[in-house]
This record gives structure tokens, C-alpha cells and sequence, in this order.
């Protein structure tokens, strides 16, 4: 049965740290708004800041759905299931926000994640998470899976791009700017990262 959690501490947060994926899921406040679901993988591009707070790493990708609906209405689910070891499910419900490459925090929020080079993967933001609610449930059904490693794909492809061509790739993308409905996204050009 699931269980509540009033912070994320302990074997929780032990828990969420050794997972090698996770998943948030964002919608927008239309009732017929397209609903996201976004996969997250790359060591080293999560950290957990303190008992309520997460955070990751946003590259470069095809859309910015979790974006868009951050700035609309900050309202995030982040999920992590247990692939291989006893069988376990996590969410944290709360607010995100991004924080983008031009505000005072980024540079501040960019040491928690020492153990992976951003500047490879196109950094778009930093997506802030508060726990309003920590829940585990059994995963039972989830099936076992091994790690064998991560893809080198999204490194070789975006550690090629400097701030200029990152901007012009994401200009090119119809749902960068704006969502899928309409809703504003990653804001462009983009501003030159601090790393």
C-alpha cells in the first residue's frame, strides 16, 4: 500500500538517487490541453536540494511542453520506479519552476550537479521542484530491467552547438517557442549561459 512522506530524506532519497530514470508529467490548465510526459535519463543531471526541493538538468530537446506548462501553472508530477531491486514507485507532486540561463539562480543552482558537463547537452534551464506531496506506492507490476549505460548520442549531437547555433537549432523547432497549445515556451534567442 502506498504511503506518505512529509520530506524527502533517508532511504527515500537514497531511493530517487540511484535511479538512472525518471519521468515528469505537466499539463496545461485548458481541460482539452495536451497532457506531457517526458522521460529524464543522463547521470549526474538530477539532485535533490533539501527535504522538499529537486531539481534537473533541461537540455535541449525536440519540444518544450514542461516549460511551457511550468510558466503557465507550475503544477508537476516527477515518478522514478524501481527497474531492478524490490519493487517501488515514487512521486513527487509539486511546483516547478524553470529557471533560465539569464537569471541570478542559475549559475547559484549549476554546483549541484558536478558530475555532469551541462555545455554537452544544450542547457536550455534548471527545473526547480517543490514537494507539495511524496508518495511511494508497491510497483509490483513494474517489470525488472538493467541499466546497461547511457546513450552518447545527445552529447556528441549537442556538444557541437555554442550558444549561437543552440539558439538558431531551437528557432528552427516549431514547439520550442511555444507549445503544442499555443502557450508560451522556451523564450528566445536564448540567453548566453554562465556556466
Amino acid at each position: 500500500m502506498g504511503k506518505t512522506y512529509e520530506r524527502i530524506d533517508g532511504r527515500l532519497r537514497s531511493f530517487i538517487e540511484a535511479q538512472p530514470l525518471f519521468f515528469t508529467a505537466t499539463a496545461p490548465l485548458s481541460g482539452d490541453g495536451t497532457v506531457n510526459l517526458s522521460p529524464k535519463g543522463l547521470r549526474g543531471s538530477f539532485a535533490v536540494l533539501d527535504e522538499l526541493t529537486v531539481a534537473y538538468l533541461d537540455f535541449a530537446g525536440s519540444t518544450a511542453e514542461t516549460v511551457a506548462h511550468l510558466r503557465e501553472n507550475g503544477r508537476i508530477t516527477l515518478m522514478w520506479c524501481a527497474f531492478q531491486g524490490p519493487p517501488n514507485i515514487v512521486r513527487v507532486h509539486g511546483r516547478g519552476e524553470p529557471v533560465f540561463r539569464d537569471d541570478p539562480r542559475f549559475r547559484e543552482l549549476l554546483p549541484h550537479f558536478p558530475d555532469i558537463d551541462p555545455s554537452a547537452h544544450g542547457l536550455r534551464a534548471i527545473v526547480v521542484v517543490t514537494a507539495e506531496l511524496v508518495r511511494d506506492s508497491c510497483g509490483f507490476a513494474v517489470p525488472y530491467m538493467a541499466f546497461e549505460g547511457e546513450r552518447e548520442l545527445h552529447g556528441r549531437r549537442f556538444s557541437r552547438e555554442d550558444d549561437a547555433s543552440l539558439s538558431e537549432y531551437f528557432s528552427k523547432k516549431e514547439h520550442i517557442a511555444t507549445s503544442l497549445d499555443g502557450l508560451p515556451g522556451l523564450p528566445l534567442p536564448l540567453p548566453p549561459a554562465t556556466l
